[in-house]
């Protein structure tokens, strides 16, 4: 399957993060639903590099996308749509050697292993971060069918960098949205407590991790498909597809390792005529199938493996123990700028479900 993913709808990545554009083909679409391109970017422009973020890469890329193919006068066409993102502000000799000396924290060691030298090894290639940005564009225009075809809509927000931490939209059935363009965080004084926290982690030249957290609201009941088509087990899929995630969750998550039964169970009540849960530690969904409730889960990041100080690794040719002191342009959190790429792997994996319906 390697960088294809998908039933209903599928997408297929592509590119390197040195090589000369970047892109993705999306293909499974509903003809006929409108396209907001301007949405679109100001998508693209939450994940951009060199940005105004805390501890962003200074790298600077537009990642301006030019459609190809699948959008006519404004509209899906149902056929494929086809995207690129030129690449324009690239610094490859900052990779040079690192086939030789792999970075700890990087897939330089095991790519070497799979590949046998023969893969792109500027700026990671294909295992970039930077690929994140088609899967972003992706994503971006699976909310916009989404909302068109079930009103279902997505949000995010950031509950953890490194120690400092937020609360859970758990409880929450239509969440506070952080302000457009700010840290991604609706408590001020929480979103300034992790901006510093990042900060201290660059000035030692080292870098931090943190967790954030979609939701999505209005997706109907009675979407999924038991046992390994469920749209937890295709958003972790594609969650873990992307560079620094470690750890998936729903509802509760982890938490419910320490509670009883009696403290977990969401139970069923009518709440203005209409059926829904005293509680959400599910995340919306039991048996793998949507119950109506809001689609909660929470994505781990670790942190940043480039930073700049010196680290151990070894020297594959002389076969001996080294140092190595990474240069060039990363990020000290890569937090910030991958939400909205959770945000978007959370609608695919919502749409594609939904186009399932009944199967």
């Amino acid at each position: 399957m390697g960088s294809t993913w998908g039933n209903r709808i599928r997408i297929s990545v592509f590119g390197e993060s040195h090589g000369p554009a970047i892109g993705v083909v999306i293909d499974g679409l509903p003809a006929g639903v409108p396209i907001d391109e301007s949405r679109i970017v100001k998508e693209m422009q939450r994940r951009a590099p060199g940005g105004s973020q805390a501890g962003s890469t200074t790298r600077s890329e537009p990642d301006l996308p030019t459609v190809l193919s699948g959008v006519y006068n404004g509209k899906t066409t149902g056929t494929p749509l086809a995207m690129e993102i030129l690449n324009t502000n690239t610094h490859s000799s900052d990779y040079d050697g690192f086939t030789v000396t792999p970075r700890p924290g990087h897939a330089d060691y095991t790519a070497r292993l799979r590949y046998k030298m023969n893969n792109d090894p500027r700026g990671g290639g294909h295992f970039s971060g930077r690929l994140t940005a088609p899967i972003l564009f992706a994503g971006a225009i699976a909310k916009q069918v989404l909302k068109a075809k079930c009103g279902a809509e997505v949000y995010g927000h950031i509950i953890r960098i490194g120690k400092v931490a937020a609360p859970s939209w758990e409880e929450e059935e239509m969440p506070v949205i952080p302000t457009e363009g700010s840290f991604p965080q609706e408590n001020a004084s929480t979103a300034g407590r992790m901006t510093a926290e990042i900060e201290a982690a660059k000035l030692e030249n080292d870098s931090v991790g943190g967790i954030v957290e979609v939701m999505a609201t209005g997706f109907p009941g009675g979407i999924g498909s038991p046992m390994w088509d469920t749209v937890e087990s295709s958003f972790a899929q594609l969650m873990f597809g992307v560079p620094a995630v470690k750890g998936v969750s729903f509802g509760s998550g982890f938490e419910v390792a320490g509670r009883r039964g009696s403290q977990n169970n969401d139970h069923l009540m009518f709440k203005e005529g209409k059926l829904r849960m005293t509680t959400n530690h599910g995340g919306g969904f039991e048996g793998g199938i949507s119950n109506g409730m809001p689609v909660l889960a929470q994505v781990a990041f670790k942190p940043t493996p480039s930073i700049g100080m010196e680290q151990e690794t070894v020297d594959l040719e002389a076969k001996e123990n080294t140092t190595i002191q990474i240069k060039g342009r990363h990020d000290a959190c890569i937090v910030p700028r991958a939400l909205p790429v959770a945000e978007g792997c959370l609608a695919l994996a919502l749409l594609d479900a939904y186009m399932g319906k009944g199967e």
